[in-house]
């Protein structure tokens, strides 16, 4: 049985920033590549961010460049999401999911991650 655990989501304002943290087993996070999305209601699971298994490559989303970083800390079993300059339109559920297999090019599509954490959720006020 996988858990990824999220947190660090909360209310701030816009301009603000917030960072997110994904914890999971060492074996699934040992060999696994690493992602974030995010979903609104009514719309379907955007992907944010994602990071290869051993941190080598790491790719984010056209809406959240320059403003978003993904980090892993292989150590630790934990990832990261550094939100600086937040938006309303971040406004989401965020969450953290794990893709198995030591590939070397990161997962931007959802359906082809194998575990999920719960969310957690980031609200953005003007």
């Amino acid at each position: 049985q996988v858990q990824l655990v999220e947190s660090g989501g909360g209310l701030v304002q816009a301009g603000g920033s917030l960072k997110l943290s994904c914890v999971a087993n060492w074996r699934t996070f040992s060999r696994s590549g690493m992602g974030w999305f995010r979903q609104v209601p009514g719309k379907e699971r955007e992907f944010v961010a994602a990071v290869t298994w051993g941190g080598a490559s790491t790719k984010v989303a056209d809406s959240v460049k320059g403003r978003f970083t993904i980090s892993r800390d292989n150590a630790k079993n934990t990832l990261s999401l550094q939100m600086n300059s937040l938006k309303p339109e971040d406004t989401a559920v965020y969450f953290c999911a794990a893709k198995e297999g030591r590939y070397w090019v990161v997962e931007e599509n959802a359906e082809l991650y194998d575990y999920w954490g719960q969310g957690t959720q980031v609200t953005v006020s003007s």
